[in-house]
């Protein structure tokens, strides 16, 4: 592991970079044109023609795709819709969402448009510092998710060992890494969590100790908690490691890796992808530096693209040069929230992203559960936490008071036993909605 210089193709001027996403763009679109039905469809009931275009300044005349009209395009045209650019035979690869909000949306790739999303991990890699020497712990189960396919095998094709500890006790994969000594672990930030809680358990039997681990750098993903500053102390303080974040969905692909030198910001890999930024209500885009909506175009995964698809993904984009020295976009906070789980309390917006940067200030709370139900004109908002200390009720008091502060609004606090809470090993669902 060392920490490397970006390459060139990083650290292009902003006209560089805009002109080589219009060719690419102008690519992508001819060769789709008539072949995807799905977005020849959409082009034409939306009057555009795409020889028309001028491929640097017209992509606002796009229309947006949301996952709704894909979900409902699979439903017509069952089971993969017609987002597809090529002939079924030629599709190898099968994932889907993970579907904690609804049906999950089913997607398939090629062997070009597959190695095309392990090269945009390798950038990932890259940028945390990963090559040939590493030793890559997975610990989650294989499953249809994308993230965990792609990730393991760009870190073969680096030359990387890499370890998969899927159909293991959270105890299991701690033993593991004691004996095989990884430098670099893959995984969500909740487990990481959870996994310091797991070893802390065990050191009462002096046993693992994951502070004095082999185990230089966390590479998390899947939740917004890799950027939440709390949340991430809380990781690098029980790994003695540090944390890389980085975002991607399954129908778009791997987007974003934060580098070594600027914390807190995720970088947009703009060489692969165009990322925009708009109002979630009037879908207008928004100055850089302004919060907004995610929206995003893989150039380069022509036999299942997304074009100028709506993540429900909540940033404020900076395209400020790095001190890294990349050029490329970057995302302050990483992803703030999404926009479908905000609710409404008393006149207050609240994000879960909200509540776990408070919790997770608060060291003696082990594990949390946020509820809010709002069959009433007032709404409650309970927060259930299991905490690890002599006098709970203390811990329980500050919680309170530091989400009255943050948030503007009382919140129940209640203390549960320790164990009660659920964990999770891929993402979390903390914050449950009660009530209409």
């Amino acid at each position: 592991m060392f920490t490397t210089q970006p390459p060139a193709t990083e650290q292009l001027s902003r006209d560089e970079i805009e002109v080589n996403q219009a060719n690419r763009l102008k690519q992508l679109l001819e060769v789709i044109d008539g072949r995807n039905r799905f977005y020849t469809n959409k082009f034409a009931d939306a009057g555009i023609l795409i020889g028309s275009l001028n491929f640097q300044d017209d992509l606002p005349k796009l229309p947006f795709t949301n996952k709704a009209e894909l979900i409902t395009d699979q439903n017509n045209s069952p089971p993969w819709g017609t987002a597809l650019s090529e002939p079924l035979a030629n599709y190898t690869r099968y994932n889907q969402t993970s579907s904690t909000t609804g049906k999950p949306l089913r997607w398939l790739d090629t062997t070009a448009s597959w190695q095309w999303m392990l090269e945009c991990w390798k950038a990932v890699y890259r940028a945390a510092g990963v090559d040939s020497t590493d030793r890559i712990f997975f610990p989650f189960s294989f499953g249809p998710f994308l993230g965990f396919w792609t990730a393991f095998e760009a870190g073969t094709q680096l030359g990387a060992q890499c370890v998969p500890a899927g159909g293991m006790t959270s105890e299991m994969r701690l033993g593991l890494i004691d004996v095989l000594r990884p430098t670099v672990v893959c995984c969500t930030p909740t487990y990481a969590l959870r996994l310091v809680e797991v070893a802390k358990e065990e050191n009462r039997n002096d046993t693992l100790s994951l502070a004095d681990s082999s185990v230089k750098v966390l590479i998390v993903a899947g939740e917004p908690g890799g950027s939440i500053t709390a949340t991430r102390q809380q990781i690098e303080n029980g790994w003695g490691a540090r944390v890389i974040d980085h975002h991607g969905l399954t129908e778009v692909g791997p987007i974003s890796f934060e580098c070594w030198d600027n914390p807190g910001f995720v970088h947009v890999n703009e060489n692969e992808y165009i990322c925009e930024v708009i109002d979630p209500d009037s879908a207008v885009l928004v100055p850089d530096g302004n919060q907004g909506e995610l929206v995003v175009t893989n150039l380069g995964r022509q036999a299942s693209p997304v074009i100028r698809y709506r993540t429900r993904d909540i940033v404020i984009k900076t395209t400020e040069r790095c001190r890294c020295g990349r050029t490329l976009a970057r995302l302050k906070g990483g992803i703030l929230s999404r926009a479908d789980d905000m609710v409404c309390l008393r006149g207050v917006n609240i994000y879960p992203t909200a509540i776990e940067s408070v919790v997770r200030t608060v060291n003696e709370v082990i594990e949390y559960r946020a509820s809010v139900t709002q069959n009433s004109a007032l709404g409650t908002l309970l927060l259930e936490i299991e905490v690890d200390a002599a006098d709970p009720t203390e811990v329980t008091r500050l919680v309170e008071v530091k989400l009255r502060e943050t948030l503007g609004l009382s919140v129940i606090v209640n203390t549960v036993e320790k164990g009660t809470l659920p964990r999770f090993e891929m993402k979390a669902r903390r914050f449950i909605l009660k009530g209409n």
